[in-house]
């Protein structure tokens, strides 16, 4: 279903002003069903497991392989009970590499190990979703840039389409730069979401960051193009200049979403301890460490149970699966799963 439009307006206007104030709809309370914790990519919990063949092109690398290695996550998490994740966007190796045509038809050669596993995602009641790199920018002002970014998108819609997933695998990415001029980067942005092929704008949603465009752009962007807007509370707490509570914030950002969607919101908590920063001298080659303070928006490796459990009472009255970005990744969602147990909210979310 291509995401309907509801109006348009002047991306300069305040989307979250009273004419916007009412979200268009407010998600059922959440079911029976827990909604579903997840995390991205790498797996800490046990050893061995690989995301990606990560090989050189000269080795051969192939996504026939990797298929080999997310089957064996897939194992894990169904053993874990975890129903929610996210896929390396290089599962298939050099796949939109312009030089390096050998490697364009990965997709169309493991049409049936994709199909098996898309299969063996539903038998486990399994969540997926993608997101792709920070280079990869629509609305660069640079066009070969942009090309490049709707290539990647096609080839991510193609793999989950080939994995047989519904609807809400989703490809997650950022609006993108601002060059100088907000107004106009966000025009672009809006012009070329328009032109992607449906295959491409049925999975495509939009994620606020913590540099450039906070919840009042994205917002405005959905308004102008029907584009669902993932929320990100930790970007939201370091790039909000209007000041919107965070539950609020997210409730009007799961209203973006299409009736019989269950949305998803992405979640993290700042971490507080000092970096360690090495820097080599230009001249000499010394190296010299450094202990720096962490930098605004940089995740935890955990989540701070009591904020987590906070929000979800702040939230109490929506569904939303929640996508951890925690650098201790399945670790950090077992551990907060203890926390959400002691809270006796396990049947909210799980």
């Amino acid at each position: 279903m291509t995401p309907s439009r509801p109006r348009e307006r002047p991306l300069n206007a305040d989307p979250l002003s009273a004419s916007a104030a009412t979200p268009s709809f407010v998600l059922s309370p959440h079911s029976s069903q827990p909604s579903r914790l997840g995390f991205a990519v790498k797996v800490l919990g046990r050893p061995g497991l690989k995301d990606h063949d990560g090989r050189r092109w000269q080795s051969g690398p192939h996504l026939r392989l990797s298929l080999r290695y997310l089957d064996a996550i897939f194992n894990y998490l169904a053993a874990s009970g975890i129903r929610m994740y996210r896929i390396s966007s290089d599962i298939a190796p050099y796949i939109t590499h312009p030089d390096l045509p050998q490697f364009h038809a990965q997709i169309e050669a493991c049409r049936e190990e994709l199909a098996a596993l898309g299969a063996k995602a539903r038998a486990i009641d399994l969540r997926l979703s993608m997101h792709p790199s920070q280079y990869i920018v629509l609305n660069s002002p640079d066009e070969r840039i942009a090309r490049a970014a709707v290539a990647d998108f096609a080839y991510h819609a193609a793999f989950l389409d080939a994995l047989g997933t519904g609807p809400e695998a989703k490809i997650v990415t950022h609006v993108g730069g601002v060059y100088g001029d907000r107004a106009a980067a966000m025009e672009r942005f809006c012009r070329r979401y328009d032109a992607l092929p449906e295959a491409i704008r049925r999975r495509l949603v939009l994620e606020n960051d913590e540099i450039s465009y906070p919840v009042t752009d994205t917002f405005a962007i959905h308004e102008r193009t029907g584009v669902p807007l993932v929320f990100d509370i930790l970007h939201h707490r370091v790039n909000d200049p209007v000041g919107i509570a965070p539950d609020e914030a997210c409730r009007r950002c799961l209203a973006t979403w299409p009736r019989g969607e269950t949305p998803k919101i992405h979640y993290s908590s700042q971490r507080l301890a000092e970096r360690e920063v090495v820097r080599r001298h230009h001249v000499t080659g010394e190296r010299t460490t450094s202990l720096q303070p962490a930098k605004a928006g940089q995740h935890d490796d955990w989540i701070d149970p009591d904020d987590f459990l906070g929000f979800l009472r702040a939230t109490r009255d929506l569904r939303y699966d929640v996508m951890l970005e925690a650098k201790q990744k399945d670790v950090a969602l077992l551990r907060l799963r203890t926390a959400i147990q002691a809270a006796g909210m396990q049947d909210r979310i799980w």
